[in-house]
């Protein structure tokens, strides 16, 4: 599944080959200053809303590449049963309105909570760590949701 990365001051949703083929593009790149708010959803259809535009819709089993509800889009690499989401709502000037990506059971708080403290660093929290360079969101972090 795709993977959630952070560099000093872009979030990337690395897709695998196959995801790129089916959502007919490459991996996403959003500024951290678009990032409005992240969360983690244990219930993955909470993360889904609209239509299939590019991509597959597998009930059950995965929603992957854009979807829209009115007059905005989301991106979804979401696989059911494979664990929680975590759910990233965007800003001008994001692409998407909300980018939504399953995560394993294991490094779900950290991811969010990563994503989290990185985006708000760029509105002036002072910021902890190195963020030369890609890091994968998995790394060890706070286990609290933020």
């Amino acid at each position: 599944m795709a993977r959630l990365e952070l560099t000093a001051d872009v979030l990337v949703v690395r897709l695998t080959w196959w995801e790129k083929a089916v959502a007919r593009r490459g991996s996403l790149r959003v500024p951290l200053e678009a990032v409005a708010e992240v969360s983690v959803q244990d219930d993955w259809w909470r993360a889904v809303r609209g239509t299939v535009v590019r991509g597959l819709k597998v009930p059950g089993a995965l929603c992957l590449g854009e979807w829209r509800h009115g007059d905005s889009r989301d991106f979804l690499a979401v696989a059911p049963r494979r664990g929680p989401v975590v759910q990233i709502e965007l800003r001008p000037p994001a692409p998407f309105s909300r980018i939504a990506v399953t995560v394993s059971q294991a490094s779900q708080a950290s991811q969010a909570s990563q994503v989290w403290r990185e985006a708000a660093s760029r509105t002036g929290v002072s910021r902890s760590g190195d963020a030369s360079g890609v890091r994968p969101l998995s790394a060890p972090g706070p286990s609290s949701r933020p």
